[in-house]
Formats: structure tokens, C-alpha cells, sequence
């Protein structure tokens, strides 16, 4: 029986050796590949996107309030004489 608890703990060891380098090629990937890009193109990017933005994004849902009159709003609850 020693024999298989020392083996099965090597195995867990060589197990959580092998995600975690898995793990470390997969982050280099990933910063390899983010630091590929060209800041200009992500910053025109951006720039697109906010130019494309709706500049009244309430009025083209058609949700957007009434327009607004030059009259004052009068008060019903008051009573003249």
C-alpha cells in the first residue's frame, strides 16, 4: 500500500506541474500577442467607435421627451379671483 499513495501523490504532483505550465504558455501567448498590435491602430479604434456613437441615442430608440414649450406650466390647484 505505500507504494500506490507515494505514486499516486507523484502523479497529482506531475499533474499540477503540467496545468501549471500550461498555464504560463497560454499568459505568454496572450502578451505576445497583445504586444503585437499597434498602439495607433487601437487608439483609431477607438476613435471610430466614439465617432459612430449615437449622438442622441434616446431620440433614435424614440424615447426621448417631448419637446419643450416656451409657455410657463400652470398650476391647476391655484384658484383666481
Amino acid at each position: 500500500m505505500p507504494h500506490r499513495a507515494a505514486t499516486t501523490a507523484e502523479r497529482i504532483r506531475y499533474g499540477l506541474t503540467g496545468l501549471a505550465v500550461a498555464f504560463l504558455i497560454i499568459l505568454l501567448g496572450s502578451i505576445v500577442s497583445h504586444s503585437g498590435r499597434d498602439e495607433d491602430d487601437v487608439a483609431a479604434a477607438a476613435r471610430n467607435e466614439a465617432a459612430s456613437a449615437p449622438k442622441e441615442p434616446l431620440a433614435e430608440l424614440g424615447v426621448a421627451p417631448g419637446p419643450e414649450t416656451s409657455e410657463p406650466a400652470r398650476n391647476s390647484t391655484s384658484k383666481t379671483k
